[in-house]
């Protein structure tokens, strides 16, 4: 039994697991989605593929003059490819529960481009959004949830990473001799 499993209750351990595992899907479908289009639609039209170019062009954080730049970069392609990878790399890194700190990490850093991008201070319904938001967004609360299971090391609970952490057993001398 390893640090974080004596310190936790099963339930306690099982939610951890269970916000890891929804949070690493989230990630790993946006990503396979983005990937995906150009797809057909259910009426058999073609989808167009997905850019990001509208999301950076409505940049309005700290950082939106970089975004635009972006926006209209000729390597815009490479950097929608880039993106997908990434949310399908933190995706499976979640999903599994293996290298779950590194996965953590990326998708805290994913979160916070997506957040800096478009800081909410409307507070009101803006287009295209299902709520109204004011500096709270979907993105912050997907990072603080990312934080507690990078904190908690929700890997070492259930996942791969238990697996990679598990002290083997060891062969004492005389069984190596036998065998």
């Amino acid at each position: 039994m390893n640090d974080v499993e004596m310190s936790l209750s099963r339930g306690q351990q099982v939610s951890l697991v269970l916000l890891r595992t929804l949070v690493g899907w989230h990630f790993l479908y946006e990503g396979y989605f983005k990937l995906l289009r150009p797809a057909w639609s259910r009426d058999g039209t073609p989808l167009a593929a997905w850019s990001s170019a509208g999301y950076l062009h409505a940049a309005n954080g700290p950082f939106a003059a970089l975004f635009h730049r972006l926006a209209d970069s000729p390597s815009l392609g490479r950097v929608d490819t880039a993106v997908a990878a990434a949310l399908i790399l933190v995706g499976l890194s979640l999903t599994l529960g293996l290298f779950t700190q590194a996965g953590c990490a990326g998708g805290l850093a994913l979160l916070a481009l997506f957040y800096l991008s478009q800081i909410p201070t409307a507070g009101v319904p803006q287009p295209q959004t299902e709520g109204a938001y004011l500096f709270v967004n979907k993105n912050l609360i997907e990072a603080g949830a990312v934080l507690v299971l990078l904190l908690f090391r929700s890997g070492r609970i259930a996942g791969l990473d238990r697996l990679r952490h598990e002290p083997r057993p060891r062969v004492a001398p005389a069984q190596e001799a036998a065998s």
